[in-house]
């Protein structure tokens, strides 16, 4: 049996993340049409109702349970809405490291709920599950996704050449290309705890976001 996520909710300030549900088809399908988010991730073109509850149903559990990572949808405490979701894969459980992606719908961007989401994931993982590194790969064009990671304290380790397709900032297929993608990772050592004088997040969070 492989070592795996166990299924489990995490809450932040604002949102909490927790396993997809096929209720959440319409709003994701909604979500992934979005041309920045088909530009900049390998999700399949066209993202169906269908697609989401089979993800929600079958391929997500089945991540899990593999041991590759876990899928989270994230949503916000006061109206439960679909704001993003956040992903961990290639997880390696001999090194304790994992790398995260991270999507938010068009509505819910400029608020900041992709870095307390992925915050919050990193906080669970170290904090929780004992590990020991997270790793963030942005599309060299995505100032959105490198803001995020500097955002949560994320280092930038160097540039893998040519080593992403992204469909250009239209959404268009046809207009696919090879892209550099930026390397960051956050250790537990990275992460800033909060100034008591200050306070930072609410309850048990114990780590802040950068400027």
């Amino acid at each position: 049996m492989p070592a795996s996520f166990p299924e489990t909710a995490i809450s932040t300030e604002r949102l909490l993340l927790r396993p997809l549900a096929e209720d959440d088809a319409p709003g994701l399908a909604a979500m992934m049409a979005d041309d920045l988010v088909l530009a900049w991730t390998d999700l399949p073109h066209p993202f169906t109702e269908a697609y989401a509850a089979e993800l929600a149903r079958t391929l997500a559990p089945a991540h899990r349970a593999a041991g590759r990572g876990i899928l989270f949808a994230v949503t916000e405490h006061l109206t439960q809405r679909l704001v993003g979701l956040v992903e961990l894969r290639n997880t390696d459980w001999r090194l304790r490291g994992t790398e995260i992606s991270y999507v938010t719908a068009a509505w819910a961007r400029g608020e900041g709920y992709a870095p307390e989401a992925v915050l919050g994931v990193a906080q669970w993982l170290f904090e929780d599950r004992d590990f020991l590194r997270l790793e963030m790969r942005t599309a060299a064009g995505n100032t959105a996704a490198q803001q995020v990671a500097q955002k949560i304290g994320g280092i930038s380790e160097g540039v893998l050449r040519s080593a992403w397709i992204v469909r250009g900032e239209s959404g268009e297929v046809t207009e696919e290309s090879r892209s550099d993608l930026i390397l960051w990772s956050l250790l537990p050592e990275d992460l800033e705890s909060p100034d008591p004088r200050h306070g930072g997040w609410h309850g048990d969070h114990r780590y802040v976001l950068r400027d």
